[in-house]
């Protein structure tokens, strides 16, 4: 499972908190996949208040630029599970089989150039040209079993109601599965 999210969506003051708890060590017991699951619980926490930074995809315009870049990943050899868009990040759970022959990070890293230029280009004025669009990497949260994936799954098509957006995004179109 992979989140995206828009460039200045965490204010500094939580990112250095965020940062300083991943830095911590694991206590005993917990294993790695755990913290990172953790991490992502606290992570999307915060994205989900919203409290500071863009919400571009609020625009159906700009959301429909994502939603058709992310179903185009399937056509390159990714298989996409499910995503959703939030006004300030983006879910998504896929998977690229080893037998593609495509880089993963190269993919999604031109997903993000992909989107973020025509984007801006949707937004202008309100986005300089020059202006980052999407926060650079993600979070990755590797998914280990079928049951981890069915939670996933889960856990994106409800973050739009568990993160308190309106009624109009427990029904986005962009939720797919």
């Amino acid at each position: 499972m992979l989140t995206f999210r828009l460039h200045g969506t965490i204010p500094a003051a939580a990112a250095r908190e965020l940062q300083a708890a991943r830095a911590q060590p694991l206590p005993a017991g917990t294993s790695h996949h755990r913290a990172q699951k953790q991490f992502f619980a606290r992570f999307d926490a915060v994205l989900d208040r919203g409290p500071s930074g863009p919400r571009f995809f609020e625009d159906e315009k700009v959301a429909e630029v994502l939603a058709g870049e992310i179903l185009m990943l399937a056509e390159t050899g990714f298989v996409v599970h499910g995503f959703a868009i939030l006004p300030n990040h983006a879910h998504l759970v896929l998977h690229l089989p080893a037998s593609s022959g495509l880089s993963f990070a190269k993919a999604l890293d031109l997903l993000h150039l992909r989107t973020g230029t025509a984007c801006r280009h949707l937004l202008r004025p309100k986005l300089p040209p020059e202006a980052e669009f999407w926060q650079t990497g993600w979070l990755e949260v590797p998914l280990l079993d079928a049951a981890e994936l069915a939670g996933a799954l889960a856990y994106v098509h409800s973050n739009a109601r568990a993160a308190g957006q309106p009624a109009r995004f427990q029904a986005w179109p962009y939720l797919n599965e």
